[in-house]
Order: C-alpha cells, then structure tokens, then sequence
C-alpha cells in the first residue's frame, strides 16, 4: 500500500525482531507494539485463515531472515531437522523456545552428540534397521548403535543445533580453510536477484559461483542482468567471512531442475553433475577472472 500502512508493517517487523533478539523496548515503542499487534498482526494472522498455531519447517535450511520477518508479524514457525533414517524427527524448536537459526534441541527418545570431525550423530529407537539388502551402506551409516547424519554441525550449551554444511560437500581451499557451501550459498539465495547459486572452489585459492537469476532479472538485458547481479554478489559477500567470499561469477539462464538432472527430487544442487557441464565455464573464471 505504502505510505503509513507500509511504516507501520515495518515497524511491525522492527519491534518483533527487537523482541527476538531479547532487546528491552522502551516504554514508547512498548505501547507501539501493542497497538502494532492489533494495527498489523491481527490482520497477517487472518491472512492465513486466522487460527494458524504454527508452520513446520524443514527439508532444507530456513534462511533466519525469513524466519524472524514471519516470527516478528506473529507467525510462528518450528524449524525441525531429520533424516528418512531416523523415521525421520532427530530434532525441533519447540513452541515457547524458538532459536529461527537453529534446528532446536533433539526431540524426546533422541540422543545427538559431535563426531570429533563435527559430524553430527544420533540414536535412539526411530532409527532405521538398514538400508533394504546393502549391509555395506548399512555398516557405514551406523556404527555402534550411532547414526552418522553426514551433516556437520554445532551444539550449544542449551543442546540446539545447528546444521553449518554437509560433509562430503564441504570446500576445502588451496590455503586449507574448511568451507561450508550451503551455508554460503543460503546468503545469496537470500538475494532477491538470485534464484539459485552453485559455489564452487575446492583446491582453489578462492570461490567462484554459478548463478540463475531470477525470472524478473532474466528478462532484462545482459547488461542490466550483470549490474544487478553484481550488486547482488556485493550485499551477500558483505556478510560473509574473506574466504567465503565469491570473487567470480558465471550468469547461467537455464535453471537447475530435476528434468535436466541438476536437481536431486528433494531439489538439492547435483554439484558434480553441474560441475561437469559448467567445466569451461567454471576454467575460464579461475584463468582469467572474466565473468
């Protein structure tokens, strides 16, 4: 609408975050925000039909912006984590305790801890027997009544985890820094610019990435398609450490899609397949930086 409804909904949006983060309101903006509930949530919350409790997340990582936008307008969401090997719930926010960044704490009859490696791992009665007639795979997966996720991750004091990358994935750089590339790869997805993103680097001194832009900038000419791109590339890589940075990127118009085999079915990046398409592509933008 814009004009005062659009200040309002942000304010809405300010005050919620504030909140989550813990911060005290003043007594100002502790009226505003109860006036806000009535002005701007009531009115979200009849959006989706007005008796929603919460969403469930899951399946792929939740980026916290988004998280804490809905969490900040009253919509409540639960990011949960699991695997088809664990039936499949290893662990979950819970209502009253959301930490949007995390995957919550490991939920009842589940035990987690850290390999040495930072691989996470869980037993407990959900998980699976083993994989139908493939003892190896089996044997590989769980040891010692533990399950290994294949997913690295961090615990805190209060027992929530969170996911920082895959372990077969991870990039390790000609100067041995670990990087985890969904994790890189979620700041620029985060981009309004930028429908999907392939990062790619191991045993090199530095990122590169393939990016599919989004329907509204692929319309556009190439000139505009890159200058806005590269706008895009600058925010993310401002939020993110020297070495996870992108230097270089490749502009792809065709999508990522299960039909083209880019995508598995649960719609995650096949990096090595992509890789092999995009050999040249990726060459040339380690050989001479030219995007």
């Amino acid at each position: 609408k814009g004009g005062l409804s659009a200040y309002l909904f942000w304010k809405a949006v300010t005050l919620g975050r504030k909140k989550l983060l813990g911060q005290t309101l003043s007594i100002t903006e502790t009226v505003l925000d109860k006036c806000l509930d009535l002005l701007i949530r009531k009115k979200v919350r009849q959006r989706f039909g007005g008796r929603l409790a919460f969403f469930v997340s899951g399946g792929a990582a939740l980026n916290p912006d988004i998280g804490s936008f809905f969490l900040s307008l009253g919509v409540n969401i639960l990011q949960g984590y699991g695997q088809t090997e664990a039936s499949p719930l290893i662990s979950a926010n819970r209502p009253g305790r959301i930490r949007i960044e995390t995957v919550g704490p490991a939920v009842d009859g589940v035990e987690i801890k850290l390999a040495g490696d930072g691989e996470l791992l869980a037993r407990g009665a959900c998980l699976m027997k083993g994989y139908w007639r493939n003892q190896e795979a089996t044997a590989e997966t769980i040891i010692d009544g533990w399950l290994h996720t294949g997913d690295l991750a961090q615990i805190d004091a209060d027992g929530f985890v969170t996911i920082t990358g895959r372990k077969k994935e991870m990039i390790v750089n000609s100067g041995g820094e670990n990087i985890a590339p969904s994790r890189v790869e979620a700041e620029f997805i985060a981009e309004p610019e930028i429908a999907q993103i392939m990062v790619y680097g191991d045993s090199q001194p530095h990122l590169v990435a393939l990016i599919v832009p989004s329907v509204e900038v692929r319309e556009e000419t190439k000139a505009a398609q890159r200058q806005n791109i590269s706008k895009a590339v600058r925010r993310a890589n401002s939020r993110l450490s020297g070495f996870e940075r992108v230097r270089h990127f490749y502009i792809v118009n065709d999508e990522f899609t299960i039909e083209n085999k880019m995508l598995t079915p649960t719609l995650k990046v096949r990096r090595h397949i992509v890789s092999k398409i995009y050999k040249s592509k990726l060459d040339t933008l380690y050989g001479s930086g030219k995007k």
